[in-house]
């Protein structure tokens, strides 16, 4: 079992409920979800990937601003599943929610034009970000993408300031350390670019793309 099957999005099962009033306290989450899907410039009939897919939040938008993608979302808690499954009918957008694994992806290779993250590499292991990136790589289609919204190189005085504490949480540190466009390019990404940053009062947001040759 790795370490993305074993931690709910706020690493106790208990919070998870509150993930997203969290989310909008302490990020700026409108804004870099929606960036996060523009520089992924989604078409119609695109079939997108949400690796880590949360409450739902990203793949609810994904679908109302791009109708004509099939949208799946897949994340290893059970619980926060449900309450995207709930928040998807509420929103009555036709979306696919499943229980899996970022690192042993259930899906053929090549299903997917797209897959977007946000929030959920600096959760796991460096071992598991290989591994997840390998998987992410797998399943696009040449010509395909992977954008990551997640922590990256503090940026403003408060997230250097922030940064101790911050790795305490060790597997944030490889996210910290800028080491994401090389586990990026490690699983055979090229065009690797940072598209964006936000401050936050957790530290610096960065929105990563990698695309597969093809």
């Amino acid at each position: 079992m790795t370490d993305n099957q074993r931690y709910p999005a706020l690493m106790l099962g208990g919070l998870t409920p509150i993930y997203d009033i969290f989310a909008k306290l302490f990020f700026p989450e409108k804004q870099f979800r929606r960036d996060l899907i523009t520089h992924a410039r989604i078409a119609p009939g695109h079939d997108v990937l949400d690796l880590g897919a949360g409450t739902g939040t990203l793949a609810i938008l994904l679908k109302r601003i791009q109708p004509g993608a099939q949208v799946t979302g897949i994340d290893g808690d059970a619980r926060i599943i449900s309450i995207a499954q709930n928040k998807s009918a509420l929103a009555g957008v036709n979306l696919v929610f499943c229980i899996g694994n970022s690192a042993s992806l259930p899906y053929r290779s090549e299903s997917f034009d797209r897959v977007l993250s946000s929030l959920v590499m600096s959760l796991l292991s460096r071992e598991d970000k290989r591994r997840s990136l390998r998987e992410t790589y797998r399943v696009l289609r040449g010509g395909g993408e992977c954008l990551v919204a997640d922590f990256g190189p503090p940026q403003t005085r408060w997230g250097r300031l922030l940064a101790p504490l911050m790795r305490r949480f060790e597997r944030i540190s490889d996210n910290l350390d800028g080491l994401l466009p090389a586990l990026f390019q490690e699983a055979g990404f090229n065009n690797i670019a940072e598209m964006a940053c936000f401050s936050t009062l957790l530290g610096t947001l960065t929105i990563l793309r990698g695309r597969k040759p093809g």
